[in-house]
């Protein structure tokens, strides 16, 4: 079936049709809903390239990934987004272009981009406190949306995040309410944002409660297994070890876990566990029981939203931009208990 065809079957213009598929503003919901629908019914897709000439666009959004950060590739949490993304990209009729570049070429990536005109838009991933690539997408022209927040740059600009702070600042007094008092923070680089804020909210809880915060009980690391590993084996050397571990990503939580048994400890019973897990598709928190408590947010539907806040912004280039503060859940699983240790 083609375009005609398609709007000959619902009684409206080729041009109504096109519309309600690329997502124009002007079309009505319902109208929106109803095309999308009989598509869907008849397998209707759109000719890309043709889509392209009709409407001056390379119908492609782009993701750029610097060398350094490649083992992003292989995280799940970034397969995850990818893969929320890439549902709204194709329900839009948009192609994703993937380019692994040289750190010091990111930036002129970013300009021969925009001047071949081969992405419409671009998706900004792990963003530090002062982003330069905000400052450079902004200069430039080229819309982009940002998976997170750069704290310290007050253009407005579209972005999508979780409430980081409020999540650990939550986790953080689950733990306090269980009794315990000496609380260790395995937080991500604390370049980036989300861990500057992870930070903020654990230390918040630790105030708001009366309890000191002390720097040994803090470590800031590339998210690996092994990174949580050898934390707790070195803060178990500690006059005064943790009683319990608020965790930045289920990987390292998993090396946390080994560190534990290793010791001859149970996670739960004797030393207890928060992570943020990110619910993610192909690293489950256990199956009918949680294994980890953990703070929970779907990153393959944070990838399907901020995908669709870009799509908007190219459709409508002069809206204002679109932000978006998601909460995450805490979900109780095996890995937390009352603090019997007395510290």
């Amino acid at each position: 079936m083609n375009l005609k065809d398609l709007a000959a079957l619902l009684g409206l213009s080729q041009t109504t049709v096109s519309r309600a598929l690329n997502g124009y503003p002007e079309v009505s919901e319902a109208t929106r809903q109803r095309v999308a629908a009989a598509a869907e019914k008849h397998s209707y897709r759109p000719n890309t390239r043709a889509k392209g000439l009709a409407t001056g666009r390379a119908m492609a959004i782009g993701h750029v990934i610097p060398i350094s950060a490649q083992h992003e590739m292989v995280n799940p949490v970034f397969g995850d987004f990818i893969a929320g993304a890439g549902e709204a990209y194709a329900a839009a009729g948009y192609d994703m272009v993937l380019s692994l570049v040289q750190d010091n070429q990111e930036e002129r990536v970013y300009r021969d981009m925009f001047a071949k005109g081969n992405v419409d838009g671009i998706v900004v991933h792990a963003p530090e406190m002062r982003d330069r690539r905000i400052a450079l997408l902004l200069e430039i022209g080229l819309p982009f949306a940002v998976h997170g927040r750069a704290s310290e740059i007050t253009t407005p600009y579209n972005w999508l995040d979780v409430n980081n702070k409020s999540a650990f600042q939550r986790a953080t007094d689950f733990l306090i309410d269980l009794g315990h008092r000496r609380i260790a923070l395995l937080n991500g680089l604390e370049t980036m944002d989300f861990a500057h804020r992870r930070r903020a909210g654990y230390v918040e809880a630790l105030l708001s409660r009366d309890l000191a915060v002390d720097p040994q009980l803090m470590r800031s690391e590339e998210m690996t297994e092994t990174y949580g590993y050898q934390a707790v084996r070195q803060m178990m050397k500690l006059a005064e070890p943790p009683t319990a571990y608020l965790v930045s990503s289920m990987i390292s939580a998993i090396g946390v876990r080994r560190a534990i048994h290793d010791a001859g400890l149970v996670m739960g019973r004797d030393i207890s566990v928060i992570t943020h897990d990110d619910d993610l598709s192909y690293l489950r928190n256990g199956d009918d029981v949680a294994l980890f408590t953990a703070t929970r947010s779907s990153v393959r539907d944070a990838g399907r939203q901020l995908a669709q806040i870009l799509i908007e912004q190219i459709s409508d280039p002069q809206h204002a931009p679109r932000t978006k503060l998601l909460e995450a859940d805490l979900t109780v699983g095996r890995s937390t208990g009352a603090n019997t240790q007395g510290r």
